[in-house]
């Protein structure tokens, strides 16, 4: 089976593009030769390798190919392409599939993203450290100015994506990214986050809902091809293994990830009790542990690495969860039977112990089921 190419860096002498910055527009006359003109003299200031800016039109009706054509005629190292039908996921595809720089880039035309943070997204891509660069609004040290509608909308769908597709970045709707050409369109690869300064454009016509609607039927889509297996995750692997399938190295980490998730758990539980009483919060702590569990194992204790089989092994995880769930669920039972006024410390013993019986089973589930076939790591990260 083909490997990609293992990551090394790009030399300081090039002579042709080593960055190609990709800027899809629609209808953008308004913003479109100030941005760029703001771009290339950036570029020209401060990124020390030959690059070039791609203006991809994407069937624009109104005066952005006329302004883009004239652009790539003033500005050396910019150049436009023109397609005849809408969507900026097709201009992107086009761009970055005629491009032979080695470090392709995706910016949005409003440059809401500080620019400051352009060469620190590509600098691992040029070193060889990693496959794929994104901005993040989301992570420490990131300073965002945007309305609290777009705000709470984009946290509820990072939160999703990453809870559904178990992917390990924290903002895939930050228009700020950077690919190696020689792993573009593929997935499940060593992604590098950038904190980023951002600021929202206020006359954008990105209409939220529609966008958002898109969304999720990406995720669905994605979410199907794992599930049946059609993702061709297994031709994205480098030569790296994962942790070694011992058994004794295995409970190690197994015990450490389970450490930080009984403890976890105990302080979920402890917050929801009052609230929810003993049966619930039990079940919503068992259960946002469990899937945790299951996601920390995968990649720490067996080693399998990339997202093939992310959905199949969750789901798996969740049936051992039930198991877990019935040990718990029946000790506090039995307390109630046995001692109705237990105090709350009584039944955290009582659960610790449970969930102590419950986690060796788990174990063994996990190895022996779960991630039996599977236990080596594929060498993508995420």
């Amino acid at each position: 089976m083909d490997h990609l190419p293992l990551r090394t860096p790009l030399t300081a002498h090039q002579r042709e593009p080593v960055l190609d910055v990709v800027v899809p527009v629609h209808n953008e006359q308004a913003d479109l030769e100030r941005s760029m003109r703001r771009l290339h003299a950036h570029l020209r200031e401060t990124f020390p390798y030959p690059f070039r800016i791609t203006v991809a039109d994407n069937a624009s009706t109104d005066a952005t190919p006329a302004i883009a054509a004239r652009l790539a005629a003033e500005l050396p190292e910019t150049e436009w392409l023109r397609l005849a039908e809408k969507g900026r996921g097709r201009a992107l595809h086009t761009a970055w599939s005629r491009s032979r720089a080695p470090v392709l880039a995706y910016l949005d035309v409003d440059l809401s993203t500080d620019l400051a943070a352009l060469l620190p997204l590509v600098a691992p891509l040029i070193s060889g450290h990693s496959d794929i660069a994104i901005g993040t609004r989301l992570a420490r040290g990131s300073r965002v100015v945007r309305g609290p509608r777009r705000e709470v909308i984009s946290r509820c769908y990072n939160v999703l994506l990453r809870s559904t597709l178990a992917v390990g970045f924290s903002d895939a709707q930050c228009g700020f990214k950077a690919v190696r050409r020689d792993v573009a369109e593929r997935a499940g690869l060593r992604i590098h986050e950038v904190p980023v300064d951002w600021v929202d454009d206020p006359d954008s016509r990105v209409d939220i809902w529609s966008t958002a609607l898109a969304d999720l039927r990406g995720i669905a889509r994605i979410g199907a091809a794992l599930a049946r297996g059609t993702l061709p995750t297994a031709r994205l692997r480098r030569h790296e293994d994962g942790p070694p399938d011992g058994l004794a190295g295995q409970l190690l980490r197994f015990g450490a990830v389970g450490a930080v998730s009984t403890l976890g758990y105990v302080l979920l539980y402890a917050l929801l009790r009052p609230a929810a009483g003993p049966q619930a919060a039990n079940a919503v702590a068992l259960l946002v542990c469990a899937l945790a569990n299951t996601a920390a194992n995968r990649r720490l204790t067996f080693g399998v690495r990339g997202r093939g089989g992310a959905l199949r092994h969750q789901a798996k995880g969740l049936l051992v969860f039930l198991v877990g769930l019935a040990l718990t669920s029946g000790s506090l039972a039995v307390l109630d039977r046995l001692a109705p006024d237990a105090a709350h410390l009584t039944e955290l013993v009582v659960l610790v112990a449970a969930n102590l019986a419950a986690t060796l089973l788990r174990f063994l589930l996990l190895r022996a089921w779960v991630f039996r076939a599977g236990r080596r790591g594929t060498g993508a990260r995420a």
